[in-house]
């Protein structure tokens, strides 16, 4: 791999987890809203942003067939729909950090999951660079739940935001295997070209779910946290109107393109590694909102975490030829 072209692509998947870490602020700023209200109203919004951009983009994206378009379905759907409702499911029930380390596996779970279906790097020059993220991963998340036991969260909560946080894993460790897996399939469609399309095929799906959760608040159990909620738009529409935009443009149209190209550019083994700067991205957030800093774990946590993406990149360029004597 080029040398530019590596360089590129690890740019293109830092600007997407900068702008994917901003997901994890809209749960913790809207904490009246129900998850899925969340993830409806941030695709809503993604979907009415894809209209004026596909109207400029329509040339190419008319070259899209229905096998095309059905991939973008599916993948908005598990992508964006249902990872991001378990996401902030798990967020409202954990708060945000435990939530963030949890999904701060991917970059290791994406590395294994896609060299097993696509064995892009060798095995051995892998290892050292997820034994790295991995140990960086634990060591945060010892501080976090050290953090929350002494909040004085309880047991259930915890295992609860555990468990749909890893269902949101799961959803994007299909995701951007699926994804890279299209797009170098099919070279001639850009990345902002592809983004808009899930963003069209999101709109469709993203219409139902609202119409679903607003039927549930009518017609659903009096103990569910749809009852009585005041749909569409909730206690606070202007700020939920305003995220939702805010987080629709930015992680869900924006992030998707940066991250498209990435996928183009990088091996979808390396590619998943630096998921990781979402993680970094989210956890200085929510140290942020949370007005403190970061323990002495967490700090070294954050340290082999960056040290691991650091040797990913190497693992990925091809090894020198030796030195003529």
């Amino acid at each position: 791999m080029k040398q530019g072209t590596l360089l590129q692509g690890v740019g293109c998947a830092l600007a997407a987890g900068l702008v994917w870490g901003l997901v994890f602020i809209a749960p913790v700023l809207l904490p009246d809203y129900p998850a899925a209200v969340l993830s409806v109203g941030r695709y809503l919004a993604f979907g009415l942003i894809a209209l004026p951009l596909a109207l400029a983009d329509r040339a190419a994206l008319a070259r899209l067939e229905r096998t095309d378009w059905a991939a973008a379905a599916w993948l908005s759907l598990v992508g964006n729909l249902v990872y991001y409702g378990f996401l902030a499911a798990a967020i409202q029930m954990a708060g945000a950090p435990l939530p963030t380390m949890i999904i701060g596996a991917l970059p290791v779970v994406i590395a294994v999951y896609s060299n097993l279906a696509q064995r892009e790097l060798e095995w051995g020059r892998l290892a050292l660079p997820l034994a790295v993220l991995a140990t960086g991963i634990a060591l945060v998340n010892h501080d976090e739940l050290g953090h929350l036991s002494r909040q004085g969260g309880s047991a259930r909560q915890l295992l609860l935001g555990a468990l749909l946080a890893a269902v949101a894993v799961a959803c994007w460790t299909w995701y951007p295997v699926c994804n890279a897996r299209w797009l170098k399939r099919n070279p001639h469609i850009g990345s902002g070209t592809w983004a808009t399309a899930q963003g069209l095929t999101t709109l469709p799906l993203a219409c139902t779910g609202a119409l679903l959760l607003t039927l549930a608040g009518w017609l659903g159990p009096s103990d569910s946290m749809l009852v009585g909620f005041n749909a569409p738009l909730g206690p606070d529409p202007l700020r939920f109107v305003a995220l939702m935009f805010a987080i629709g443009l930015t992680a869900s149209w924006l992030g998707t393109l940066f991250w498209n190209r990435a996928s183009q550019l990088l091996p979808t083994s390396l590619a998943g590694q630096l998921i990781v700067f979402e993680t970094l991205s989210a956890l200085l957030y929510a140290f942020l909102l949370r007005g403190s800093w970061p323990g002495a774990a967490t700090l070294a946590g954050v340290a082999l975490l960056v040290a691991g993406v650091v040797l990913g990149i190497r693992a990925a360029q091809p090894p020198r030829p030796p030195a003529l004597t």
